[in-house]
């Protein structure tokens, strides 16, 4: 593997494609775009992977999203994903490579606990598991066994709630409807 980078240093349509080619074009009705709705990726904690000949092959994401509980508290988190490896190129190591920048680039002192809809095999090694979610709804279909959280603590998250965006965007918030 030739390098990481900022994913704010690629070209935005380029990471679509890349996207589109790990997730398909129908990509956008998946759970974890309902989830982040209204939000923006975070700059920090968000990478790129190129290869020996500087072509973009992997990036991951993270948002910020909350859990609110049934008392209407919004508990903060940081929803990684999507992790994408362009086709072809997967098994070579980049996701990986991926996922430990973007959760060695999270401030020990200040971690949220982080979220993500994935294989519990593939993501366990990074110590998600489905133990502390499943009273978590989602807005939309998912599979429990796959919605998988981390947490140094996990005393602190509510035993209930739904996932949703957090601090979303003005321009993006859903508006009012005229009657």
């Amino acid at each position: 593997m030739a390098s990481l980078i900022p994913l704010s240093a690629v070209e935005p349509a380029l990471v679509e494609q890349l996207l589109d080619a790990a997730f398909g074009a129908d990509r956008f009705g998946r759970t974890a775009y309902a989830i982040r709705e209204g939000t923006e990726w975070l700059p920090g904690l968000s990478f790129a992977a190129l290869d020996e000949e500087d072509w973009l092959v992997g990036s991951i994401q993270l948002w910020p999203v909350a859990l609110t509980d049934g008392e209407g508290r919004a508990h903060p988190m940081l929803m990684v994903g999507p992790v994408a490896v362009m086709p072809g190129r997967q098994g070579e190591g980049f996701g990986k490579a991926l996922m430990a920048a973007a959760l060695g680039a999270i401030d020990p002192g200040a971690a949220l606990p982080q979220v993500l809809i994935g294989d519990r095999d593939y993501y366990e090694r990074w110590s998600f598991s489905a133990e502390h979610t499943g009273g978590w709804r989602c807005p939309g279909p998912w599979d429990p066994a796959r919605l998988l959280a981390r947490c140094d603590t996990p005393q602190i998250l509510p035993r209930e709630g739904m996932l949703g965006p957090w601090m979303a965007r003005a321009d993006m918030a859903p508006q009012p409807r005229a009657l």
